[in-house]
């Protein structure tokens, strides 16, 4: 790679434009402008049963403002909100938090036009969303937290509990996920699935753990370092590593988008996902990772260099010593990802230390049918300290697809996008995402209204 020419420049703060709803979602109407005196139609949440009333199939309610930090663990909500939308999770084995609070499943089932916001970035821990039969849905300016437990049942593979913080189902259509902050999860962050479309999720921040003195990695470690014979692999890890590099090497994101959860699936055509604007600290795999359908990731930022960082504490003979016990404990580094036919177009993005920033098959290389079309386009691509600015096409590129075969890069179902978009260079990116303004829950303080809109 040659080394990039000048340095990354800060960006003008942005324009309320900057926040338009883009995308495949675009033409999303949410639950539309609603005032707050019209209480049959806007619900103020304060608690789980406010919330659990407010989903409840056939409510009529589109707009839910959630007016405080909300747990909801199955344990933590009352008797009477144990009920639909809300279902109990898989239970957690290991985490000392979870373990006391339980995990809750929360269903926005069957609703047309509907937004869900906090005024104020208020955090929602314990909790997964799944949305299922939904079309005209809007979640905004939310922090979702504490949703991960160490795993010793499936031996790290994290195969047990199916927690995401927000799973997109059952052929629901127009989702806008924006300003919104996603923390380390025992599964995925967002999922889409099962036919659904037209899904945009901007300015969010989805990160690992900051290892700090009681972060959520950092207080299960220790539950265990107290009682290390109770948890074999924990146990076996610390003839090899110390307690800090454990925390280091557990602290990022295994995974970040899954798009189409089933091989070959028939409706794998129909998924559609844009993701603009987003931050992923140390996010390891899935940015995002598509089944057939297309994604269009522009204007992202992959940095990764703390997880990066972290796996090089992971010596070689240490991996296979963990391998040969048949224990999964590492670091993955992947970028984009596109398989079965899938298009994916990364544009005008930056990537920080991702071994594998453009991959097109994760399952048989020699077999096409596994192979997706992915392209980037004017993205900055750095690892260990090289840098490369360019695509996926040049000759000798670090963003060229592997493992397979190249696959012609075109969009499914139509020649070019149905959405116009106005891209930022990539050289202003970080900048603009950490800003004060930038990605994330808490950022933005304006009019409520404003979160009801989706133009500006």
């Amino acid at each position: 790679m040659s080394l990039l020419a000048g340095s990354i420049t800060a960006s003008a703060a942005g324009s309320l434009s900057d926040y338009n709803l883009t995308g495949f979602s675009s033409g999303n109407t949410g639950g539309g402008i609603v005032a707050e005196t019209d209480t049959a139609h806007y619900k103020k949440v304060y608690n789980a049963a406010d919330l659990a009333a407010a989903l409840k199939k056939g409510s009529g309610v589109k707009v839910i403002e959630i007016m405080n930090d909300l747990n909801l663990g199955w344990n933590e909500i009352p008797a009477e909100a144990q009920k639909s939308p809300f279902s109990e999770a898989n239970p957690p084995l290991t985490h000392p938090v979870l373990l006391h609070t339980g995990v809750s499943k929360i269903a926005i089932d069957s609703f047309n036009g509907l937004t869900i916001f906090s005024a104020n970035g208020a955090t929602i821990k314990h909790a997964g969303w799944v949305v299922k039969r939904s079309s005209n849905i809007i979640i905004r300016n939310l922090n979702f937290d504490e949703l991960w437990e160490w795993d010793e049942s499936t031996k790290g593979d994290y195969d047990k509990n199916d927690w995401d913080y927000i799973t997109v189902d059952a052929a629901s259509s127009k989702i806008w996920i924006d300003h919104c902050t996603f923390h380390k999860a025992y599964d995925g962050l967002v999922d889409v699935k099962k036919g659904s479309s037209g899904v945009t999720i901007s300015w969010s921040l989805f990160t690992g753990d900051d290892r700090s003195a009681n972060s959520f990695v950092t207080q299960q470690i220790n539950a265990m370092e107290a009682n290390k014979s109770a948890y074999p692999m924990y146990n076996y890890l610390r003839t090899l590593l110390s307690k800090e590099d454990i925390i280091a090497i557990a602290a990022g994101q295994k995974k970040g988008h899954l798009v189409g959860s089933t091989e070959f699936a028939s409706d794998n055509a129909d998924l559609e996902i844009t993701l603009h604007h987003n931050y992923y600290k140390d996010i390891q795999d899935r940015m995002p990772r598509l089944r057939a359908g297309n994604a269009h990731a522009y204007n992202i930022v992959m940095d990764s260099a703390g997880a990066h960082a972290a796996s090089k504490k992971i010596t070689p003979a240490m991996a296979d010593a963990i391998s040969k016990k048949g224990y999964h404990f590492g670091v993955t580094s992947n970028g984009a990802i596109s398989t079965e036919d899938g298009a994916v177009l990364v544009e005008k993005s930056q990537i920080i230390d991702v071994v594998y920033p453009i991959r097109n098959n994760q399952t048989d290389p020699s077999d096409a049918s596994y192979t997706g079309k992915i392209r980037a386009l004017d993205t900055i691509y750095s690892l260990d300290g090289a840098s490369f600015r360019g695509g996926s096409d040049t000759s000798g590129s670090p963003l060229a697809p592997v493992p397979a075969p190249v696959k012609a890069f075109s969009w499914n179902g139509f020649s070019t996008l149905p959405y116009s978009y106005t891209p930022d260079d990539p050289s202003t990116l970080i900048a603009r995402l950490t800003a004060a303004d930038g990605a994330g829950a808490g950022k933005l303080t304006w009019s409520k209204d404003n979160w009801l809109k989706t133009s500006y």
